[in-house]
């Protein structure tokens, strides 16, 4: 999608960027604004980050250059005049929220700061998901009218921000697509990391599936197909890297399946690219998405994906039947389809996963990182 460029920045020697979310979790939202404090050229900008809650498995990861403050509300939707007075305190030159729950919050907290800072906000999934749900109806009349007073909205996919433009109905000039920053120098190192379970020491390489354990991932769905995998090839094994509300139903349904020997729940891990790297195909089940960095990691790690091809992401991301597959959502049968077909050979297997390394290079750091830049100052990348 082409950008227009709107309000511009006047060149300053360095500007100050207030970074707002709820808190620094194990999600992929949380993990690019990790990386977008990194990678911030600090020649021009100055990150300093907001948070609802100074909590969160990648609290630790925030450079040490970089101010956190505590907003100290209990929850989200209190946090607007507390964000507000930081605002105030602060003076930067740009507030940028990286949540797209915490969007409508940040708008607010600009707003009765006064502030003359560039607002810039991310809109990380598909926004006409569920639209029938009235909670999702709602959120959506609220977003309408609050991203409207934004400056800019960064979509993190073609898809997303065709939603913003046609659900939300903003202006054309006011979304700007950037890729999240997934594939970086380091990856290859991270990925060659001694792994120490057995599923990935010996035997035949497991499946693996990465993301968090909610709704919108639609496991009962991965599980369904797995189930089937195990008729074609019975000695596979499903590992889950991730955390979430529903683990403890999730490992019941497993049990009542009867397969609690053959799917594993691993949880959070901080470098999830050593066990992508030694895993055969991962699997993903997603009724939504934005763009799914797990796959992106996967694919950058040679690892073939197969996929629901939900809105918005896998198919930006996977050219089906050249370096993955893609299946219809809900359709547990093709998706054991698609995986059995790459574990009975070899060299599909390989010929995939040199395709699949190669596609995901479009989502560096260097890449990203200049759109977001760019994003942050208003003039096009």
């Amino acid at each position: 999608m082409s950008y227009k460029p709107g309000r511009e920045m006047a060149p300053s020697q360095t500007r100050r960027v207030l970074f707002f979310r709820p808190q620094l979790g194990d999600g992929g939202a949380d993990r690019v604004t990790i990386t977008l404090l990194r990678h911030l050229d600090r020649s021009r900008f100055e990150p300093v980050i907001a948070l609802v809650k100074r909590t969160g498995e990648l609290l630790g990861e925030v450079p040490d250059d970089v101010e956190v403050v505590d907003l100290g509300a209990s929850r989200l939707a209190l946090a607007a005049p507390a964000l507000a007075r930081t605002i105030s305190r602060l003076a930067p030159d740009v507030v940028i929220c990286t949540a797209g729950g915490a969007n409508v919050i940040a708008v607010a907290a600009h707003r009765l700061a006064r502030s003359r800072a560039r607002l810039v906000l991310s809109e990380r999934n598909a926004v006409k998901r569920d639209v029938g749900a009235i909670r999702t109806v709602v959120e959506r009349g609220i977003k309408r009218v609050a991203y409207r007073m934004a400056d800019e909205i960064t979509a993190v996919s073609d898809g997303v921000a065709e939603d913003l433009i046609s659900d939300l109905r903003l202006p054309r000039e006011r979304v700007r697509v950037v890729y999240n920053p997934v594939i970086h120098p380091g990856q290859r190192e991270l990925a060659a990391a001694a792994v120490e379970h057995p599923w990935f020491t010996s035997g035949t390489p497991p499946l693996i599936a990465v993301g968090r354990l909610v709704e919108q991932k639609d496991y009962p769905t991965m599980f369904d197909a797995f189930r089937r995998i195990l008729e074609g090839a019975p000695s596979s094994r499903l590992a889950i890297f991730g955390k979430g509300p529903l683990r403890a139903a999730l490992e019941q349904r497993v049990g009542a399946l009867g397969l609690a020997d053959r799917i594993q729940f691993f949880g959070f891990d901080p470098n999830p690219f050593r066990y992508m790297a030694r895993a055969s195909v991962m699997l993903q089940s997603s009724r939504a998405e934005g763009l799914p960095g797990t796959i992106i990691q996967s694919m950058g790690c040679g690892t073939p994906v197969v996929s629901t091809d939900c809105d918005h992401g896998p198919r930006e991301v996977i050219d089906d039947g050249a370096n993955g597959y893609l299946v219809p959502v809900g359709d547990a049968n093709r998706l054991a389809d698609r995986a059995l077909e790459l574990l009975a050979d070899p060299g599909l297997r390989a010929r995939f996963s040199a395709a699949a390394a190669s596609a995901a290079q479009r989502f560096t750091i260097e890449n990203s990182m200049r759109r977001y830049e760019a994003a942050l100052t208003g003039v096009e990348a």
